[in-house]
């Protein structure tokens, strides 16, 4: 009797202990599309990837750097949304992907931006690019410097918009989450405009005015929950490409897929790839505020400082690790020492999980703190003698 109740007695002890501790093995994703990768943005951890260092030509993905360059020039005061420019003979000139520009047609960078990013314009693109840096060719040099300033290793632009059918314009499944991500994590702006479906814009010409409607190209914004951008791009040479990102409590992820072979794998499977990031993510956010006591500070006379900790702090898991063993420690500098300007590092904010550190926070000092000279103790000792 007590043999018939063995097996039983395994299989539950068995299912038990599959219940009682988390999940962690993820199947991979087998998809058809060649290159492709999954990048977490706020850590730039790539979650998963498919021969994505091979050199291939991204067709209309090109312009994440095109875009990623005019928030640049925004942000040091180049240019702002409201400047208006003027489009030139060259641009209008421009094939493919267009939102038809005439020559001399004056738009602001704001509406050049939508045109770039929800409809892929490459009239609007050149006439930024001109509009930056006087022409295109001098913006593409531009491009090369921040592909290299951001470690794309596999990557080389001959135009801003993807146009070409060079083999010089090449890149990367894992330069494109790279580039991605930095648009992203910059710039998060950016999906405001990447996020629009369909925009009228107007053309004022000398020949009148009209409508044109901008319709985006990202089909995901409306069979993917959490989609909210970022680039398509699709030539004969390229195929079939993609970089998207989506936002799911609190983790963004981009998905990218290069040379996919049709417009229906590109998005299926962008989405599967999403799909498979996010079961594979937990994020911790510190959402206590840390309570630090003020801290003495040698060569002053003000007994205690203020501290606080600068910036959040996060975590990514990819492994389902249990949050409630986060445990949190401070680490303070050996000699702290007058003078002090506020701000100015004097320790570390510590977090440890199962004894492994998984980051640290800069304690920087809340408020200044003077290095006293023989006047401020003359004054001090006299004090205490009149008391």
């Amino acid at each position: 009797m007590r043999n018939r109740f063995l097996p039983i007695l395994t299989s539950i002890l068995i299912l038990y202990s599959c219940l009682s501790r988390p999940l962690i093995a993820f199947a991979e994703p087998q998809i058809e599309t060649p290159h492709a990768a999954v990048m977490e943005v706020s850590t730039g951890t790539i979650l998963y990837e498919k021969d994505a260092d091979t050199p291939v030509h991204p067709a209309s993905v090109t312009k994440v750097m095109t875009i990623l360059l005019i928030f640049e020039a925004i942000e040091k005061g180049e240019i702002s949304l409201i400047d208006k420019v003027t489009t030139s003979a060259y641009a209008k000139s421009m094939g493919g992907s267009q939102v038809f520009l005439e020559t001399g047609e004056v738009q602001t960078v704001e509406t050049l931006l939508k045109c770039i990013i929800i409809a892929s314009g490459n009239d609007a693109a050149v006439t930024m690019a001109e509009a930056i840096s006087g022409t295109e060719e001098a913006f593409v040099e531009r491009m090369n410097a921040k592909a290299a300033e951001l470690g794309m290793e596999h990557t080389h632009f001959v135009d801003c918009c993807g146009l070409t059918e060079s083999e010089d314009h090449y890149t990367s499944a894992r330069d494109v989450a790279i580039m991605s991500r930095e648009l992203l994590y910059r710039y998060p702006q950016v999906t405001e405009y990447s996020d629009i479906w369909m925009e009228d814009i107007t053309h004022e010409t000398a020949q009148g005015s009209s409508v044109f409607t901008l319709s985006n190209t990202n089909k995901l914004l409306r069979s993917y929950d959490g989609c909210d951008g970022l680039k398509t791009g699709s030539t004969s040479y390229a195929k079939y490409c993609l970089s998207a990102t989506a936002r799911r409590d609190g983790i963004r992820l981009v998905s990218v897929v290069l040379t996919a072979p049709d417009t229906k794998t590109r998005f299926a499977e962008a989405a599967e790839l999403l799909n498979y990031g996010f079961s594979m993510c937990t994020m911790y956010y510190d959402e206590e505020t840390p309570q630090l006591s003020k801290i003495t500070v040698k060569g002053t006379i003000q007994q205690e400082f203020a501290v606080t900790v600068e910036g959040e702090f996060s975590y990514l898991s990819t492994s389902a690790e249990d949050f409630s063993l986060i445990e949190k420690q401070t680490e303070w500098q050996d000699d702290i020492q007058a003078p002090l300007e506020k701000g100015d590092e004097v320790g570390a904010y510590i977090y440890t999980l199962d004894g492994k550190e998984i980051g640290r926070m800069p304690i920087v000092m809340a408020e200044s703190a003077e290095k006293a000279g023989y006047a401020d103790y003359l004054n001090l000792a006299w004090k205490r003698w009149m008391l």
